[in-house]
């Protein structure tokens, strides 16, 4: 039981640090904004890079992926439903709230909980692979159409292909998938910027926090309340049944993607929304409700299954 905490309690201790931060306004007005785009424009990029250089390539492109696409893909439909024809949200805000329910927290939480509760910190990386080179790029793309105004297919093309995270993660990919052993003067700087990437993006998310209510937002608590309904109970749902009835997977691969399903909300969902000034209440108020809400539902999926 504690070495399956452990990982909240890491995560948990950072966002605490950031948001006593925030209370003692430590670094001052402009903290939020250039934590914000230190995280997106530098450490992320290196973080990914780091993380899919170093995956193996075979867990990389196993049976997890599929089903994970799936039930992913079914949760930002419905969310998308919803929002853009139920309740006549922009599609900026519905990006942000569909990654909200469906983007799972599969490497600052998802690794150590993976190796506490499976045995093994490799399978997350497929769905860190799906997630950087599909649902990134797909997202990073709308957004940058719909808050620059721009609709030419070309411009919107280079710059997604261009987005530092898009990059990092493509070239790490690319380094597995080949097969290559970068040697230590290029691994180890890259290394070492990586590991401020979770420690600041927690604390950038802690500072947030402060002077916030959850569920506060008004006229946004439907759409809170949905995206964690949907992350926290159906995407886990589907994930079984995909797995379990339709792929026809061991039990424990089972176990695994249903485990992956119900992972929180990825801090890097309220780090897009900060960067395109757009859904912030949302991604903010559904990772703090996923993160906390996972673990019963993460300690079941472990009883029920494992």
């Amino acid at each position: 039981m504690w070495e399956t905490l452990t990982g909240f309690v890491v995560v948990g201790v950072a966002i605490l640090v950031g948001y006593i931060i925030g209370r003692i306004d430590l670094l001052g007005e402009h903290a939020r904004p250039v934590l914000s785009r230190l995280t997106f424009f530098v450490l992320s990029p290196f973080l990914l890079f780091v993380v899919l250089a170093q995956a193996d390539v075979h867990t990389l492109f196993s049976a997890l992926l599929p089903v994970s696409a799936i039930a992913a893909a079914v949760v930002f439909l419905i969310y998308g439903l919803v929002a853009r024809l139920v309740w006549k949200r922009r599609a900026a805000e519905t990006v942000i709230g569909a990654l909200s329910a469906g983007q799972v927290n599969s490497n600052n939480i998802g690794i150590p909980l993976s190796l506490y509760l499976l045995g093994s910190a490799a399978y997350p990386a497929p769905v860190i692979l799906m997630q950087l080179l599909v649902f990134t790029p797909i997202s990073l793309a709308i957004l940058d159409a719909v808050t620059s105004g721009q609709r030419a297919l070309l411009p919107i093309v280079r710059r997604t292909l261009l987005n530092p995270i898009v990059l990092g993660s493509a070239l790490g990919t690319l380094v597995s998938v080949l097969g290559l052993r970068l040697p230590p003067i290029v691994m180890d700087p890259a290394q070492l910027i990586a590991n401020a990437c979770v420690p600041v993006l927690l604390i950038s998310y802690g500072i947030s926090l402060h002077g916030q209510k959850v569920l506060g937002a008004s006229g946004r608590r439907r759409d809170v309340v949905l995206a964690s309904a949907l992350k926290l109970v159906v995407m886990p749902v589907v994930a079984w049944a995909v797995a379990a009835l339709v792929f026809r997977l061991s039990p424990g691969d089972v176990l695994i993607v249903v485990v992956l399903a119900a992972l929180p909300t990825a801090q890097n969902v309220f780090n897009y929304s900060q960067r395109y000034g757009v859904g912030e209440s949302i991604s903010r108020d559904t990772v703090f409700l996923t993160t906390i809400g996972c673990v019963p539902v993460l300690l079941a999926a472990v009883a029920l299954l494992g």
